[in-house]
């Protein structure tokens, strides 16, 4: 088996850390693995907030959680939050966009947000995509235009979970082969 497909398995959306910083230089790989990521016409329509200060990842976990719904507040445990904003495309990912009806961007974003987290695993951490926020308070928490949009949140930190069995659809439900 190969090693990507180890470490596509060992990849879980961990939802306990561990209270231990994460080291810059973990940091800065998963940032150049983001970097690498291809995007439609190479628009690369991010930018990636890191957010390791306390009092600011405080903040901006508290836009991630719903007390009413109780969820999400494991957010506040991550020593590492990365905010990934959606950025203009590119003229030709737009027309590209504009041509086929898809919003380029979305999916250049998944593709760099899959970076991140197996990045993270590869580094030994674990990792989770937040997509629930409250995109006003992010934004004014960390100086993002109001014009731009606060994709994901994407948690970093050792995890304190054990590796999980991934449940998934049987093969032969999500693939086909010559025709639907």
């Amino acid at each position: 088996m190969s090693s990507f497909l180890e470490l596509v398995k060992k990849r879980q959306s961990d939802r306990a850390y561990l209270d231990k910083p994460v080291e810059n230089e973990k940091i800065e790989r998963i940032l150049q693995a983001a970097h690498l990521a291809p995007s439609a016409c190479n628009a690369q329509p991010w930018k990636i907030i890191v957010v390791t200060n306390l009092e600011k990842r405080m903040l901006v976990a508290e836009t991630t959680a719903n007390k009413v719904l109780s969820f999400n507040h494991f957010t506040k445990q991550a020593p590492v939050q990365l905010v990934l904003v959606e950025e203009d495309a590119n003229f030709t990912s737009k027309f590209g966009g504009l041509a086929t009806g898809k919003h380029y961007p979305h999916l250049d974003l998944g593709i760099v947000a899959s970076h991140i987290c197996l990045a993270a695993t590869d580094e030994g951490l674990g990792s989770c995509m937040i997509g629930w926020c409250n995109e006003k308070k992010i934004r004014k928490i960390l100086d993002i235009p109001d014009k731009k949009r606060v994709m994901l949140v994407i948690l970093l930190g050792y995890s304190a979970q054990p590796l999980r069995d991934k449940k998934r659809k049987k093969m032969n439900e999500i693939v086909s082969f010559e025709k639907y």
